[in-house]
């Protein structure tokens, strides 16, 4: 007879407040708020545990893939996505051959950004030659005053070639307001084109024409709630502009696309793109639209310039393998990995292929392909996916008020309140409150810069006026590099590490002492441990250290700090690794430099390079 007994019914399901009660012993006593409560940059708490209790009051966890509100995605067979390269296009005949290239190394989606003066009937002709469009996700994008006659050369093409149009699945980008945000440039006459442009293409069912690039607003810094919320409202802004017109609905919103960041926080990213879906299709259901399916978000996501790094640059490799499964388990129709060496350099051959295959490799050898929303259910990630729901609403609701996004951008609401964040990330930054692997933490000691220098960014050119406030995006490490390029261009000082008494203490103040010091690019020296303070401080000497850092424990400062800094007598900077009880008493004897842990550490080395003549 076979044993039907369930597993584990001889034991009792623990409540959550016994939960709570088992991490409150654990705890000893410890402020579990503070502890174990993740206050997030988009302002809601996220707990040490969730359980399904949790989502009694959800309603995400009952939504099926490919049916409204697609809170679980698009698809119903499959998490398929474009694998897409951007291309830029200064000669057609070579950025022709170039797509051709990579056509046959697993790209099937290509970005055309093309110059204004290129945007001709035989240079398009040129570029697309050998392509064979209908099994191509294609993108094409200009300067907004030449995007209508983009597209009428485009559709032109494909009805000379005589393409299946329902098989054709292409984009011609027209986002003008992203010139307002960037550039400060007034575009309000400009936005009567987009109702020209839908109109002309309406007879592809794949097309896409009004196009909403957040990746703006991610690469200028923003918190992944801010970009959410602006994404909303910039979408609705051309929805309703293109109602108001005349504009069926179904096809507005057909033609709608967005062109979102990725940032580094995975599990949040995941859920940020849940949650479009969901508010997208909420808010595109009040327009009553005939078709479910036209509320449909279609997401273009990219791997942000934001948090990548010139020096230690191959750590972006990390950063945006982690930011593309974000992506692919986030369900983006389309996917551009953005190359490791944007941030100094042309991407060249090298990089260009590693980014393809970081994709290809999610893809291709981990399936990310193939499961749909396989994130659904998870307690932690429906609770993300509400929250952020709700907070990036508060948002969209308040820039409606404002009276749309466009109006918001005129009054600078939305610059003010990016750019804000901007400067609060980067301060956060130099307090190493916001990690950056390699730049502000745990440096390549021996890293050089080789010559390699931050590249700028372009202008326009179309010589408009800037009457708007514009955004600053900068990107997080700049700050450090600056500081450690003008040390390598200046003079490279050394910092010797005096390790003394406690062994376990000296060795942890020595670590943390270099990685503190090497963020400007000072060369460090540790060493096993000195007898005497004279003996440590002669070897600095014979070392020809400009900065001498006694590592101790706190209660041996008291013995050894004091001496110490006496026998250098002002030949070499001294510095007191840590914070310790006597601090007061050693500032009285005249130590003023010490690191820690809640040392603002990009303004003390500015302040160290200054008393070094640096």
């Amino acid at each position: 007879m076979a044993n039907k007994e369930k597993l584990f019914t001889e034991f009792q399901a623990p409540t959550t407040q016994e939960w709570l009660d088992k991490i409150e012993v654990d705890l000893k006593g410890a402020d579990f708020q503070k502890r174990l409560v993740w206050r997030t940059n988009e302002g809601f708490n996220v707990q040490p545990f969730y359980r399904r209790e949790d989502l009694k009051d959800l309603k995400t966890p009952d939504s099926l893939p490919g049916e409204f509100p697609f809170v679980r995605g698009n698809k119903k067979d499959s998490n398929e996505w474009y694998v897409r390269q951007n291309i830029a296009v200064n000669d057609p005949a070579e950025a022709n051959k170039k797509a051709l290239d990579i056509l046959n190394k697993g790209i099937d989606s290509l970005g055309f950004r093309i110059p204004k003066d290129l945007v001709t009937a035989e240079d398009i002709e040129t570029l697309l030659d050998g392509i064979y469009c209908e099994i191509v996700d294609l993108n094409f994008r200009t300067c907004p005053c030449k995007a209508l006659v983009l597209a009428e050369i485009v559709d032109a093409y494909f009805q000379k070639k005589g393409f299946d149009k329902e098989k054709l699945s292409f984009t011609v980008g027209f986002d003008p307001i992203e010139n307002a945000l960037t550039k400060g440039k007034d575009v309000t006459e400009r936005l009567a084109d987009g109702p020209k442009i839908v109109e002309l293409l309406k007879a592809y069912p794949k097309a896409h024409v009004m196009t909403v690039h957040t990746e703006t607003l991610n690469n200028a810094g923003a918190y992944i709630v801010q970009e959410l919320g602006y994404a909303l409202a910039w979408g609705n802004e051309y929805l309703q502009q293109l109602v108001d017109a005349g504009v069926d609905v179904d096809l507005a919103a057909r033609q709608m696309k967005f062109y979102m960041g990725v940032s580094e926080n995975y599990f949040m990213e995941i859920a940020k793109f849940r949650a479009a879906r969901l508010l997208w299709a909420q808010i595109v259901k009040q327009y009553e639209p005939k078709d479910d399916n036209s509320a449909k978000m279609c997401i273009n996501a990219t791997t942000t310039t934001y948090n990548q790094t010139l020096f230690d640059s191959y750590v972006n490799l990390l950063r945006s393998q982690t930011e593309a499964m974000s992506a692919a388990l986030g369900g983006v129709h389309s996917m551009v990995v953005t190359p490791f060496n944007v941030s100094y350099e042309k991407p060249t051959d090298f990089s260009e292929r590693i980014a393809r295959n970081q994709q290809l490799l999610i893809k291709e050898e981990s399936h990310f392909d193939r499961i749909v929303d396989p994130s659904a259910g998870s307690y932690y990630i429906e609770h993300l996916t509400d929250a952020l729901a709700q907070e990036a609403w508060k948002i969209f609701l308040k820039i409606e008020d404002e009276g749309g996004f466009m109006e918001a951008v005129k009054k600078g609401i939305v610059q003010d309140d990016i750019n804000a964040t901007n400067v609060k990330r980067h301060g956060d930054a130099a307090k190493r409150k916001e990690f950056l692997l390699g730049t502000n933490q745990f440096p390549n000691f021996t890293e050089k810069s080789d010559g390699k220098r931050p590249v700028g960014a372009c202008g326009c050119g179309c010589g408009c006026e800037a009457p708007f406030k514009k955004l600053e995006s900068t990107r997080l490490a700049a700050d450090f590099e600056d500081l450690r390029i003008h040390t390598e261009e200046t003079k490279v000082p050394t910092a010797f590490m005096l390790t003394i008494g406690n062994l376990a203490m000296r060795q942890a103040r020595a670590q943390f002492s270099c990685n503190f010091l090497a963020c400007a690019g000072y060369k460090v020296i540790d060493n096993l441990g000195f007898k005497t303070v004279e003996e440590g401080v002669d070897a600095a000497l014979e070392a020809k250290a400009d900065i001498v850092v006694i590592c101790s424990s706190d209660d041996e400062y008291a013995e050894y700090a004091i001496p110490a800094f006496k026998y250098l007598n002002g030949r070499a900077m001294f510095v007191v690794a840590g914070a310790p009880a006597c601090m007061e008493d050693l500032k009285a004897a005249g130590i003023e430099n010490f690191i820690h842990v809640r040392c603002n550490v990009l303004e003390t080395l500015k302040e160290y390079n200054q008393k070094l003549g640096i």
